[in-house]
């Protein structure tokens, strides 16, 4: 099975898109059981904040936020925050998915963050989420 850690990102843009969107399907992926996602307290509480702020209220009333970060943390492979993640990206607060995903052995990192897209040869390999998806329909074929 495949295991991958999603850039926080990617979570908050399945919370606030359009159904069909790839961050959507790539989290009802998740939850069908197409692969195993891997988080950490860090990247509970990103997710967390980010979806707290003003600007995401809407989306957010009613205890919406706090029930899908619960989701995750409840369902997801737990790891501890990896200390002291090398430096990787040129974007020093997203080193830690990189030493999260190397410490749980996963095989991607999923992300449309052009910091991580654009790396040379990241290990292990950033994929967006529109690839990701694609990755996951070969497996199911």
């Amino acid at each position: 099975m495949i295991r991958a850690v999603l850039d926080p990102n990617v979570l908050i843009s399945a919370f606030i898109s359009p159904p069909g969107s790839s961050p959507d399907r790539i989290v009802r992926a998740w939850r069908e059981g197409a692969f195993e996602l891997v988080v950490s307290p860090k990247l509970l509480a990103e997710l967390t904040e980010v979806l707290d702020r003003p600007k995401f209220r809407r989306q957010s009333a009613d205890g919406r936020a706090s029930a899908y970060v619960r989701t995750f943390a409840a369902g997801a492979s737990r790891h501890g925050d990896p200390p002291d993640p090398p430096a990787v990206s040129p974007d020093a607060d997203d080193d830690y998915l990189f030493a999260l995903a190397r410490a749980a052995g996963a095989d991607a990192v999923v992300s449309g963050d052009q910091h991580l897209t654009g790396l040379a040869a990241p290990s292990p390999p950033v994929l967006m989420p529109r690839q990701f998806v694609e990755r996951l329909q070969r497996g199911r074929g």
